[in-house]
Order: C-alpha cells, then sequence, then structure tokens
C-alpha cells in the first residue's frame, strides 16, 4: 500500500488533521504556499544576480583593449 507517494500522502493528510485539527489545514497550506513562492522568487533574484555578473565579466571593459 505504501509503495508510492499517494499512500505516504494521505497518511500525512490524515496525521496532520489529527494533530492541528481541520481548522489550522488551511492556514498551514496557505503560509506553505507562500514560503514557497518566495523560496522561488529568491532563487530567480540570485539566478538573474548570477547571469548579471557573468554577463559583466564576458564583456572587456574599455580600458582592456
Amino acid at each position: 500500500m505504501f509503495d508510492s507517494l499517494d499512500g505516504w500522502l494521505i497518511i500525512a493528510v490524515v496525521a496532520g488533521i489529527l494533530f492541528y485539527g481541520s481548522s489550522k489545514i488551511p492556514q498551514l497550506a496557505r503560509s506553505l504556499g507562500r514560503s514557497i513562492g518566495e523560496f522561488k522568487r529568491g532563487r530567480l533574484e540570485v539566478e538573474r544576480e548570477l547571469k548579471a555578473e557573468a554577463a559583466a565579466a564576458a564583456v572587456p571593459a574599455a580600458g582592456d583593449r
């Protein structure tokens, strides 16, 4: 039964309801979604900064010629 992720997901949801109660589950899901979104935005920002640094390093300065 627990060979796939689906079985474990069901167990996790049931455990969450037992520990936190059904009224707290939407709040937890909302805060988890916000956290994931913030993480993705931070990751994209770091990737943009790294690309900008790489592009700036690839362009030779006018005095280097």
